[in-house]
């Protein structure tokens, strides 16, 4: 494993580009940045908030997750987010565009429901994207989270799957069939099959609106907890495990291939994506220090729509 970046604020979202570099966002900074493999980084928009996933969107652009923002405090020399911020407004999706840097907010709301704390984002084959709400803690009470469903243009957002418990990363399967989900403060990861875009098959019959029933793929375990994710050729879910400080595959059907530790000591390993020309090296996020890492994985990732390799 070898470092590409570091001195970032605690980055996220990591999208690898055709041309070497890698962008992503800093939450702590409240940026979209851009890391060469020389070490530069360079502001590619300043976004406010909270900026947490990101994706490259059908018309090039690179759409965000906002959460709105943290409060932030330092543990032992880790970059730790905390509760809901003084100046918190609310979460959003924005959409920014490479070329000049500006940024558009697409949402705020889904009909009555407004955004809490948008984490992750995935695009599908047909262009729209599925997103997770997180939701935002204080220190008496926190929000329930949900799954919703939108249109990259801005014409259309419709809820998924509510309420749900800390909801954060979120990825497709190959062939767009089945929608994955990480549950971080359980260590879970989980999944629904999808019947069309934007609507998915509960696990079981829904005996109340409490909840959106999903198929339970794996448990990690112990102090385990689970961040953002990205999917490989293979269909193994690689899920960046807080606490662990590694990067943790698991097959299609549950089974946990292995654990991949990020050198250093940081537990908070946030997120992963894969690229390079064949797209077998993995990106990795390691928020707490403030680094960006690369490690060969052992196949491809699977290719994400409209990223224009």
């Amino acid at each position: 494993m070898r470092e590409i970046c570091r001195g970032l604020r605690f980055p996220e979202g990591p999208i690898a580009m055709a041309d070497g570099t890698v962008l992503l966002v800093e939450i702590a900074r409240r940026t979209l940045s851009r890391c060469h493999p020389d070490g530069r980084v360079e502001v590619v928009a300043e976004l406010g908030g909270g900026p947490n996933g990101a994706a490259i969107g059908p018309d090039g652009r690179v759409y965000i997750c906002n959460n709105g923002g943290f409060t932030w405090h330092d543990a032992g020399g880790l970059l730790i987010p905390g509760f809901q911020p003084e100046d918190y407004v609310g979460g959003s999706i924005q959409a920014v565009d490479l070329d000049s840097g500006k940024v558009e907010t697409l949402y705020t709301a889904c009909g009555d429901r407004p955004l809490r704390g948008p984490n992750d984002l995935v695009f599908d084959g047909v262009g729209g994207f599925y997103f997770t709400d997180l939701g935002k803690g204080r220190p008496g009470d926190m929000d329930r989270g949900a799954v919703y469903y939108a249109r990259a243009d801005g014409s259309g957002i419709q809820l998924v799957a509510a309420p749900l418990l800390t909801p954060n990363g979120i990825g497709l399967s190959p062939g767009d069939d089945r929608l994955y989900y990480a549950e971080t403060s359980t260590g879970r990861l989980m999944y629904w099959d999808v019947d069309a875009p934007g609507v998915i098959k509960p696990a079981a019959p829904q005996l109340s609106p409490a909840a959106v029933p999903a198929h339970l793929l794996a448990n990690l375990g112990g102090a385990h907890r689970v961040d953002s994710l990205a999917v490989d050729s293979e269909g193994n879910v690689c899920v960046a495990t807080l606490g662990a400080g590694a990067v943790t595959a698991v097959a299609p059907d549950g089974y946990i291939r292995a654990l991949v530790p990020v050198p250093g000591g940081d537990p908070m390993v946030t997120n992963v994506c894969f690229g390079g020309p064949d797209l077998a090296t993995a990106y990795i996020t390691v928020s707490g220090t403030g680094r960006l890492m690369a490690h060969e994985w052992h196949c491809p990732g699977h290719p994400l729509a409209h990223l224009n390799r």
